[in-house]
């Protein structure tokens, strides 16, 4: 990876603002995260598997889109394989993605794992970060291994998702991440 990855340590009165919005996010990207398991347990014990399919597909960006507009930032998931291409593509700087994984093969736990920095873009100064999606068990049944998912499942995800690149997954593995994109203000 290059240069442009490695965090930005912040000079004088930012250091005290990025902690305050690592904590911030990082509280947002665990409620998301949260919420989302429970709603996947919820909807698999109602409905099964292929009801599960729903959470990912509709109920997750309506949780991600509520927590943006309560705190007035945008809050979205990234994944490392996705099923959408029109959707979940991380963009240039949540390529950061990969570095999870990196940073897991070198025996950092992945569920601990957050990345963050203020970067300038041509409309301004963002806080941008970061918190890896870890695969759980409950998730194999739609995004482990293909020829594991039952019959309902392969026929939901091949209706929904025809160019679908989110299969093949362990217990544990990197799945994606909850971005958060926050503008700066002037009190930086």
């Amino acid at each position: 990876m290059s240069a442009a990855l490695l965090v930005v340590l912040p000079v004088g009165g930012e250091a005290a603002g990025l902690a305050e919005y690592d904590k911030a996010a990082s509280e947002v990207a665990t409620t998301l995260i949260r919420q989302f398991g429970e709603a996947m347990r919820r909807e698999m014990a109602k409905g099964g598997p292929a009801e599960a399919v729903k959470v990912c597909a509709d109920l997750a960006p309506e949780l991600a889109g509520r927590l943006s507009r309560e705190r007035g930032w945008r809050v979205t998931r990234v994944g490392t394989r996705v099923r959408n291409p029109l959707l979940g593509m991380p963009d240039v700087w949540e390529q950061v993605v990969a570095t999870f994984a990196e940073r897991a093969a070198k025996g950092e736990d992945l569920m601990g794992m957050t990345y963050s920095e203020i970067v300038t873009e041509p409309n301004g100064r963002y806080y941008r970060f970061m918190k890896p999606i870890v695969v759980q068990p409950h998730c194999l049944l739609c995004h482990g291994p293909a020829e594991h998912f039952p019959e309902e499942v392969k026929a939901v995800l091949k209706g929904k998702y025809p160019f679908d690149q989110a299969t093949g997954y362990q217990a544990g593995d990197l799945r994606g991440a909850v971005s958060i994109k926050r503008p700066v203000g002037a009190d930086w």
